[in-house]
């Protein structure tokens, strides 16, 4: 007698489902950081790889899985080795899914400061700052305003 083996259950997200994958999000969302980072704009970025912006938006979202050849023109185009898109990710650790969509954040939702286009711009603004005694200040000021707001 022949017993059919159980077949897993199919996964909640992935092909088919209309739920991107966890990778996938993670992928697109350090194409989004980077690209932010660089100051670049969709549109640039979609013309520096041949795509349409809509198709760089569905690949930042996580909607589109991003092929081999088009990571590593994305890694040429943002300066970046391919690892830099798999950064964050420990091995057999599921990446947490964020919500899909143009929104920050969602109901319910606390989205990672680092990840936020504010952050990006204040980071970048920081480092074009050429006097290190300038931007030392500038830090030690930051440090004071985040201190003296903490609560209690």
């Amino acid at each position: 007698m022949r017993r059919s083996a159980k077949r897993p259950s199919a996964p909640a997200f992935g092909r088919g489902t209309g739920v991107p994958d966890p990778i996938d999000i993670h992928v697109g969302g350090r194409i989004r950081t980077r690209r932010i980072y660089l100051d670049m704009r969709q549109e640039e970025l979609a013309r520096e790889l041949g795509l349409t912006f809509q198709q760089v938006q569905k690949y930042e979202r996580g909607a589109n899985r991003v092929g081999a050849s088009r990571l590593y023109d994305l890694s040429r185009v943002l300066d970046v080795p391919v690892s830099f898109f798999f950064e964050d990710i420990a091995p057999g650790e599921e990446v947490a899914a964020r919500p899909s969509g143009l929104a920050e954040a969602a109901e319910g939702y606390e989205a990672d400061p680092m990840l936020k286009r504010e952050t990006l711009e204040l980071v970048r603004a920081y480092y074009k700052i050429t006097d290190p005694h300038i931007r030392r200040r500038l830090f030690d000021l930051a440090k004071a305003l985040a201190k003296s707001t903490e609560p209690g």
